[in-house]
């Protein structure tokens, strides 16, 4: 069977904002005109083809990226959307993985806002391709240079402008495009599927002159013959253009910017255009490295069809009619329905039962999929987020997505028995699918605890539990994912001796404590000369140590950004065991992190505050309360952005408490930052709270 369509002509990008830019509005669109859908759909409405799920269409927000495909200009284009909400970057982190390029909206009247910042990095960590969509034009407020200032400002990135605005605010008509300087007009009477091609408005020519001129001196740079041709002042092409600006945008030296208002239908097929001419088809990218073999030898993955197959599973999801829906890329070779893959990640063999293509919940089924595909698989049983599918006896590791680690818990519990029995699938079902969920059973009390990335992902999670799976449950206050580090090196001996009639017990081991970089977590090494401490028993003191850093020393939270070196210790021949040198290893690990200064870290958070200008004294002194620390102040149109820091501890329940003292008007978006140690007195009242539930 042939291949669907050339791969030169294949587009894997994804579109990624801050929350509220209009990704899913945007891509409503671009489905609309390339006659993918034929009926608009409308957040506010809850009816958009790519947020499906009830939750979706009830709270007008994305929360899980869907998967589409889509003609245009002869090429196929894959796009997944993403959530621009920072609870469901876990979405965006594993979109970015095997994407090739991307859209990044953001809202002409804010500019760069802390979600762009974070979606923003995490192209760059995958060497992402990309071009800004400067959407809302027509907003009150809407500034196409000040966003580009922002992006320079913010970014340090280099973006050249494509395109000027006509008119803006309740004004903006359409664009001007600076390549063929001409002038784009959309009628509405068409949902904005015509448009006009006109010459420049007067009052515009001047301004596009330069715009034009400082648009080919940024890319004259990547062609020997336009950069001739530029210092000659000969005329350049339309056509060269486009390669220059496609020259810049792969090398990541530039950034091309268009305008629009996707709401309005006014500058979404140019854009579809830039995707075709300037992001990257899967033979422009560099092969893919990954390792091989047991040896873990470097390994180069090619993307062509007469490749071996290399695939990533980069999501799972529980599809009401096919059960499991493994959500795979294609980087290389080709896959049968029916056929076997091998899981190299989990060192299992799986069945392909069924191949899809995927348009948001809707499925198309296919025989085979080929290299730059994205696609669905059905049968898999075994494969989670970031496993690598590849051929068996021809292993290869592709390197998985990288997940932050939860900042928020909630003690969950079933209502009845019934209940109780579906509870534990459920929540296997929903951390196949998010890998930022975790789930755990508190030793002491017996609760269910799920650890996510905010109060609204936990709140989702509850939801979904309650209306896909049926299982009604009680949940606790939102409770803060601290953590323990130490100050400095300490050395400690743990030493377990039972006696008993027959066989013994004997552990003996000395281990140093040494703190680490901030995000490195836990490494175990040793130093043991003469056989004190034989081989065989290191991987227990080893274990020794993960356990008991699992349950704290100072208030029972994981402690974490530390080395621990086993340096010396003692054996015996008879009663020394596994077991007696994990125990011993836990004692000492115990010892040690007292010795250590050990002390409690707590999650701080980055948050904007959006306020009108009556507001601002309130919400700065309420941030302050909460042990907040305001870092910058700048004007957004009419209103205030607010930038500060806080504590996690102390924002429950923000959102509502800042509408409430803004008579609904304040808005805020807040991400995790980094951990920092908490204040002397809130150490000692998480201390006693741990103490008081140990007796």
């Amino acid at each position: 069977m042939a291949r669907r369509f050339d791969i030169k002509k294949l587009r894997n990008i994804g579109i990624v904002a801050h929350i509220d830019a209009g990704k899913t509005t945007t891509t409503e669109r671009v489905l609309f005109y390339a006659g993918r859908i034929h009926k608009l759909g409308n957040i506010d409405e809850g009816n958009t083809q790519m947020d499906w799920m009830e939750q979706e269409r009830e709270r007008g927000i994305t929360i899980t990226s869907a998967a589409t495909t889509l003609t245009w200009m002869d090429h196929t284009i894959n796009i997944i959307d993403t959530p621009g909400h920072v609870d469901f970057t876990v979405e965006v982190e594993r979109s970015l993985r095997v994407l090739d390029g991307a859209v990044i909206v953001l809202d002409a009247s804010c500019g760069v806002e802390p979600q762009s910042e974070t979606v923003w990095r995490q192209a760059d960590k995958y060497n992402v391709p990309r071009f800004l969509y400067i959407n809302k034009m027509d907003k009150v407020g809407a500034n196409f240079q000040a966003a580009l200032h922002s992006v320079v400002e913010k970014l340090g990135a280099k973006p050249v402008a494509l395109q000027l605005n006509w008119g803006f605010e309740n004004s903006f008509v359409g664009v001007v495009d600076l390549i063929t300087m001409k002038g784009l007009l959309w009628q509405d009477d068409t949902k904005g599927k015509a448009y006009e091609t006109v010459d420049i408005p007067a009052e515009l020519v001047e301004p596009a002159k330069k715009a034009r001129e400082a648009m080919l001196e940024a890319i004259a740079e990547f062609d020997d013959g336009v950069m001739h041709k530029y210092l000659e002042g000969q005329p350049i092409t339309a056509e060269e253009i486009y390669m220059c600006v496609r020259k810049g945008t792969l090398c990541a030296k530039i950034v091309p910017a268009l305008c629009g208002s996707s709401h309005r239908n006014r500058g979404v097929q140019p854009l579809i255009d830039a995707v075709v001419r300037y992001l990257p088809s899967p033979l422009d990218m560099p092969p893919i490295k990954a390792l091989q073999g047991d040896a873990r030898e470097p390994y180069a993955v090619i993307a062509s069809d007469d490749s071996t197959f290399v695939g990533l599973a980069f999501k799972i999801a529980v599809d009401p009619f096919v059960g499991k829906l493994t959500f795979v890329r294609v980087y290389s070779g080709v896959v049968k329905a029916g056929s076997y893959v091998y899981n190299a990640t989990r060192g299992v063999k799986e069945r392909v039962a069924r191949l899809l293509l995927l348009h948001a919940d809707k499925r198309e089924d296919i025989e085979e999929a080929y290299t730059g595909d994205i696609i669905g698989v059905v049968g898999f049983k075994d494969t989670k987020t970031g496993d690598t599918l590849c051929p068996e006896g021809h292993e290869i590791f592709l390197e998985a997505p990288t997940f932050p680690e939860p900042v928020i818990s909630l003690a969950i519990e079933p209502k009845t028995k019934m209940d109780q029995e579906r509870m534990g699938m459920a929540l296997n079902r929903l951390c196949d699918e998010d890998p930022t969920l975790k789930v755990s059973v508190d030793g002491e009390t017996s609760q269910t605890i799920i650890r996510g990335m905010g109060e609204l992902h936990l709140e989702i999670i509850v939801d979904r539990m309650r209306r896909e799976f049926n299982v009604q449950t009680n949940t606790g206050r939102p409770q803060v994912a601290y953590k323990e580090g130490i100050r400095k090196i300490a050395e400690a001996r743990g030493k377990y001796i039972k006696q008993t009639g027959g066989h013994g017990q004997y552990g003996d081991v000395r281990i140093r404590l040494e703190p680490i970089e901030t995000g490195k977590g836990y490494e175990f090494v040793t130093e043991i000369v003469g056989g004190s401490v034989p081989r065989e028993f290191w991987p227990a003191v080893n274990k020794g140590i993960q356990e008991a850093k699992e349950n704290g020393v100072i208030a029972g939270y994981p402690v974490v950004d530390f080395r621990a070196v086993l340096y010396d210790g003692s054996y015996h021949d008879v009663d020394s065991s596994e077991m007696s040198f994990k125990i011993a290893a836990s004692m000492a690990f115990k010892e040690a992190v007292v010795m250590a200064g050990g002390y409690i870290m707590e999650p701080v958070m980055d948050i904007e505050v959006v306020t009108p200008e009556e507001f601002m004294g309130e919400v700065i002194g309420d941030l302050n309360s909460r042990r907040g620390q305001v870092h910058e102040m700048t004007l957004r149109g009419n209103a205030r952005a607010i930038r500060a820091t806080a504590p996690m501890a102390e924002l429950f329940g923000y959102t509502t408490a800042l509408r409430s003292m803004s008579q609904g008007r304040a808005t805020s978006t807040m991400e995790f930052e980094r951990y920092d140690e908490v204040p002397k007195q809130v150490a000692e009242t998480i201390i006693a709270r741990f103490k008081g539930q140990r007796t």
